[in-house]
């Protein structure tokens, strides 16, 4: 079974109770003082407690309005001022003309605080607007090499020689040839032959194949 919630009377709760219900007491006998008699006269502690309510419920949600503040203050200060009043402070057989006025216009007052706490909107606090995400630029795409097709050979790279001055160029055997450059150059000499018209020059064919002059002197020779 499950066990049972001990009662524990709470000091707090109790003071309340009795704050509560003497203040309720004293405002009901200040109103009849006042000339309002029968259910009248219970009406305005109640609609006291009601403004107290609503203001600390207000007070709950912002603690900066000013609003609520007011409002509460007014009823707390009605609330008071019953329990001073009916404490021998005032003749409460003979009443003043202006606690009669206060007392009657009470109604009226307390209706334009609960009507302003209830329909006055809480400001709500507005989030940061953060920054738009920056779109990364695309990379470069990197494009990899074709391989070439079976039975093609690719001719090797073109390296830039510095030139040399004719003169001081030394007279080199001519270096041997593959037998695959030298179908692929008479391929390259063939297409020049068909787009030209005439026969292709060493210095052309040099700069198509990317080989060195000597070389180039080589194909040529072997060409022709």
């Amino acid at each position: 079974m499950a066990a049972r919630t001990a009662l524990r009377p709470d000091a707090v709760l109790v003071q309340a109770v009795i704050a509560g219900a003497l203040s309720f007491a004293h405002l009901h006998d200040l109103a009849a003082a006042a000339g309002q008699d029968g259910w009248k006269a219970w009406a305005y502690p109640v609609s006291v407690d009601l403004l107290l309510v609503a203001a600390w419920r207000r007070l709950r949600a912002d603690r900066r309005s000013r609003l609520a503040w007011c409002w509460f203050a007014v009823a707390l200060f009605a609330s008071l001022g019953a329990n001073v009043a009916t404490a021998g402070l005032l003749d409460i057989q003979h009443p003043p003309a202006w606690l009669r006025v206060g007392v009657s216009g009470w109604p009226a007052i307390a209706f334009l605080g609960g009507t302003l706490l209830a329909h006055t909107t809480t400001p709500t606090p507005t989030a940061p607007i953060s920054p738009a995400p920056t779109t990364p630029e695309p990379e470069p795409e990197i494009q990899e090499p074709t391989p070439p097709a079976p039975g093609v050979v690719e001719p090797p790279a073109r390296e830039e020689a510095p030139a040399l001055p004719a003169a001081a160029e030394p007279a080199d055997p001519a270096p041997a040839v593959p037998a695959a450059l030298v179908a692929h150059a008479r391929k390259v000499a063939d297409d020049h032959q068909t787009r030209t018209g005439t026969a292709i020059d060493t210095d052309t064919l040099r700069s198509r194949l990317g080989v060195p002059p000597q070389l180039a002197d080589a194909i040529a020779a072997q060409l022709t």
